[in-house]
């Protein structure tokens, strides 16, 4: 029993330490998807907020193409980098934790 306690509380010294350092890596991360075989890639940063949207010009090269597919392309790789600094996020902070499961620490991020 005491073990555990033990545990947490090096485990609670540990991140009181790393966490502003953790915080500022994933904050700084950069996360880029593609969507369409690369007509559209988004890059966010580790909180998920859009830092950069490419179109490639062949896409807008047809007059005749789908404005509403163009739509989907950017949500689909918007959707999908977001998803990767989720998980990237996630990563991190189980490492930091030594895979203990800590509530609201999430949130934190």
């Amino acid at each position: 029993m005491f073990g555990n306690l033990g545990k947490m509380m090096k485990v609670a010294a540990d991140l009181k330490a790393k966490l502003p350092q953790v915080q500022e890596q994933i904050a700084n991360s950069r996360h880029t998807a593609d969507a369409g075989g690369g007509a559209v890639s988004a890059t966010v940063n580790g909180k998920g907020e859009i830092v950069d949207i490419r179109i490639n010009p062949a896409v807008l090269a047809d007059a005749a193409d789908d404005v509403s597919m163009l739509e989907d392309l950017i949500k689909a790789s918007v959707s999908a980098a977001q998803q990767q600094a989720a998980a990237a996020a996630a990563e991190a902070m189980q490492e930091l934790t030594g895979g203990m499961d800590l509530p609201g620490l999430t949130d934190m991020m």
